[in-house]
């Protein structure tokens, strides 16, 4: 949720509050400040068991970050450095396990991958998918194949009078040939 969200969530349940004081029944305020009854009635039991202090934010759900707060500062500037920096220098793409290691390496903090993803969209990165290509491929071979090969199959195919598309349906019993299964199953329906 972004922050305005928090601080509209925050206001409407203060608001609740005020409207609970005046012996407001949760229906009506579910109304009043257009929220789901579910809500209105959890907030009341909040706002019955602690007041109005129950009712503001605790802050943002969710885990906390693992690093010290300095940490995050650091791992962007390494992140900026770009992977050859630290290492893989056979393409300059930032894929979340690999951000995952210098985390662990600098930091001694175990991310999983789904972690390291969150953690770089938190500092303005995003992880990138690495293009899986096989080490021995000759890229020469494949222009070749796509030039010569690709154009003789792409012109093989059917013609599209030959196809045919249709609904199909149950035939009757009764128009099935003599032999065939089910032939004098039924009589048809007159």
């Amino acid at each position: 949720m972004t922050t305005a969200g928090r601080q509209r969530r925050e206001t409407v349940r203060m608001q609740a509050a005020e409207l609970f004081e005046q012996k407001i029944k949760p229906p009506e305020v579910a109304q009043r400040l257009r929220v789901s009854r579910k809500s209105a009635y959890q907030w009341h039991q909040l706002w019955r068991d602690g007041g109005e202090q129950a009712l503001t934010s605790r802050g943002p759900s969710g885990s906390r970050c693992r690093l010290s707060p300095r940490c995050p500062e650091k791992l962007a500037v390494y992140l900026e450095q770009g992977p050859a920096a630290h290492g893989w220098v056979e393409d300059q793409v930032w894929t979340a396990a690999r951000v995952a290691t210098p985390i662990g390496r600098k930091f001694h903090v175990s991310y999983s991958v789904s972690g390291a993803t969150r953690l770089m969209h938190r500092l303005g990165f995003s992880p990138q998918v690495l293009a899986r290509r096989v080490a021995e491929r000759d890229e020469q071979a494949v222009t070749v194949w796509k030039e010569a090969t690709w154009a003789e199959v792409k012109e093989l195919g059917r013609p599209a009078e030959v196809t045919s598309a249709s609904r199909t349906r149950q035939a009757s019993p009764g128009s099935r040939p003599k032999g065939a299964p089910g032939a004098g199953a039924a009589t048809p329906r007159s």
